[in-house]
């Protein structure tokens, strides 16, 4: 187990380091600097000059790759955001609670709903119940998720203004009691985090339904309904069990994509978080920033994908030895 585990994290540390090289490269290789602004201002020339070599801007790539990559092996020092004045390290730790809190509410609709219609397709398989949930989930999970921000948006904020459209708080919520101000972020998260686990929750169902499945025909889930269990505790207590492995990797994956994937959401909803910082740092081309944003993202896919194969090799010690 332990050889397999340094296999992992030996192969995660490789990547890691690629993807970080890759979009170091790709960035300075893209038309247009962090100075872009300083340059279209009135500043003096030598003013920009200076700035260009305050920021290292006016070293070789290499150079550049080199000191960077350096300062942030040896100090752990990625450098200061260029656009936000501030150490990279206090940009993402402020915009990381929004994200981390849209992440578990969507989380936690994507698994709560996707579960019960996983279990009640499966539980009639080729009934009206299961065609209506299969088509359903598919459309749901087919659909573009900005799309389904703004629709949401326009029916839930719009035509029938019964949620906000935007933002994690009123502008208010400063004066609220803690329960006022409780239910007022929640009202906040409704929307974004209906969208986020709504669309996933249509994957997660078919998942759920596929695993079940598998796991019903099974000689002692016959043994069990033969027993006279009733079917809802045959399929719960015994047929989900089983296949609760196969759905824990599930859960372990989900996560990490959901944290890196809320850009479009916080964009689309005004929401401060990992991925509205992203889109800013983008366009801002503050690259310390971005770079900042992409290693984060990367620990959270590759420490999801590393638990998700521990997981496997708990479950299944044929995967330890391959």
């Amino acid at each position: 187990m332990a050889g397999f585990i340094l296999r992992r994290l030996a192969a995660s540390l490789l990547l890691f380091l690629l993807v970080l090289s890759v979009t170091f490269f790709l960035l300075h290789l893209i038309p247009g600097s962090p100075l872009n602004l300083a340059e279209d201002s009135r500043l003096p020339r030598e003013a920009r000059e200076n700035l260009r070599r305050i920021y290292g801007l006016d070293r070789p790539l290499p150079e550049q790759y080199l000191t960077w990559l350096s300062s942030v092996a040896l100090r752990g020092d990625w450098g200061p955001s260029l656009s936000q004045q501030r150490p990279v390290t206090s940009a993402i730790a402020a915009a990381l609670p929004g994200t981390l809190l849209l992440a578990s509410a969507a989380l936690f609709i994507e698994f709560g709903v996707g579960l019960l219609l996983g279990v009640a397709a499966a539980r009639r398989p080729g009934s009206a119940v299961d065609h209506a949930i299969r088509i359903g989930s598919l459309l749901l999970y087919s659909q573009p998720v900005f799309w389904l921000g703004l629709m949401a948006i326009l029916l839930f904020s719009y035509i029938w203004p019964i949620l906000p459209a935007s933002h994690l708080r009123s502008v208010d919520a400063d004066t609220m009691g803690f329960g006022a101000r409780s239910l007022d972020l929640l009202r906040h998260l409704v929307l974004p985090a209906g969208v986020m686990g709504l669309r996933s929750a249509g994957g997660t169902a078919r998942f759920v339904r596929a695993s079940l499945l598998e796991v019903m025909g099974r000689d002692y889930i016959r043994t069990a309904r033969a027993k006279g269990l009733s079917e809802r505790r045959v399929v719960w207590a015994h047929g989900l069990r089983t296949a609760l492995v196969p759905l824990i990797q599930l859960f372990a994956l989900s996560l990490p994509a959901l944290l890196s994937g809320s850009l479009i959401v916080e964009i689309v909803f005004s929401l401060p978080g990992i991925g509205r910082l992203a889109f800013d740092a983008i366009l801002a081309r503050d690259y310390p920033l971005i770079l900042g944003v992409v290693a984060f993202s990367a620990v959270i896919v590759l420490l999801g994908n590393l638990l998700a194969d521990l997981l496997h090799a708990v479950a299944d010690p044929r995967v330890r030895d391959a």
